[in-house]
């Protein structure tokens, strides 16, 4: 009874009441991010604000120019040369449809069948990169030469009848003409293509498509329904990494082309290097940012997926 009667123990005394503790290093991610954003302010968004203002200048270079806020510049530009930016939209899309013709099956063969030769296939893939881009162009005017054995393949495969008859080749020349411009970019930007479809069906979980077999589908059911579908991320970003550069290309056109396959990008050179018209290069400069810009956001929200490689 006396040690229930007892009095319990005082309590210990409470620490006072304090606040949330204070993160440390919580600015930390923000000063990581600051080379990256001070890398974009000055080599990026400071160099579209001088083209902007540029292009809306008027004045020569003797002169010296100055802005007046001329913007009938865009409707000139775009009225003299439509062709050229559709010519660049024509050529980037049947380049990115050859790529992507062409590096499906290989990424495929990459990702679920190469086996141990995974990493040499890679590298063969990437060995492009390992040269000049300027390099690689040139030795496309030594493969398609007039009388080489491509252009003599072609000739009597009969694939020069029904490129001449599209209007891509003329009679049994490839160089200079609207086949050999996309050749040249179609090759120059394939790996493009090849690296984020391997990256998106490498994702792909294997037994998805052995549910599927269990399932009785067909190979070819299994790849229209599973494999295509999950491989949805990598062609959006494919065909977006190779479409953007090809269109703005002048490299490809100037060595493998002739006067008539001319693309904006040959334009914007000419006008800004040799007919030295800084307003009417800006001007075509941020026309084709804009047209680019539009059909890409077009194709993300047509092609019904978000999630990019």
């Amino acid at each position: 009874m006396a040690t229930l009667t007892q009095a319990p123990p005082p309590l210990s005394p409470t620490a006072p009441e304090t606040g949330p503790p204070r993160r440390r290093g919580r600015w930390t991610p923000y000063w990581l991010l600051l080379p990256g954003l001070l890398w974009l302010l000055v080599f990026f968004a400071l160099p579209m604000v001088y083209q902007a203002s540029t292009s809306v200048q008027t004045g020569s270079l003797e002169e010296g120019y100055k802005v007046t806020w001329h913007f009938a510049t865009y409707w000139d530009a775009l009225g003299d040369y439509w062709p050229q930016f559709l010519r660049s939209v024509l050529y980037a899309a049947a380049a990115t449809i050859l790529c992507l013709v062409l590096g499906y099956p290989l990424a495929y063969l990459i990702a679920l069948r190469a086996g141990r030769w995974r990493n040499l296939i890679m590298v063969l893939v990437i060995a492009p990169f390992f040269t000049s881009f300027l390099i690689r162009t040139l030795a496309w005017k030594t493969i398609l030469s007039d009388g080489g054995p491509v252009v003599g393949a072609l000739d009597t495969l009969h694939v020069l009848d029904v490129t001449g008859w599209l209007g891509w080749t003329s009679g049994d020349r490839v160089l200079a003409t609207p086949l050999a411009v996309v050749c040249g970019l179609t090759y120059n930007f394939l790996p493009f293509m090849v690296l984020p479809l391997y990256t998106s069906l490498e994702r792909i979980d294997g037994r998805l498509h052995e549910a599927a077999g269990d399932l009785y589908a067909r190979p070819v059911t299994v790849f229209r329904k599973v494999t295509f579908p999950l491989s949805m991320p990598g062609v959006v970003s494919g065909t977006l990494l190779t479409f953007i550069p090809a269109s703005g290309d002048y490299v490809n056109a100037e060595l493998l082309g002739s006067t008539d396959t001319r693309m904006i990008g040959n334009v914007i050179q000419t006008q800004f290097l040799r007919v030295l018209d800084y307003p009417t290069a800006a001007a075509l400069s941020f026309l084709l940012m804009a047209a680019i810009l539009f059909l890409v956001t077009f194709y993300i929200r047509r092609s019904g997926t978000e999630d990019l490689v």
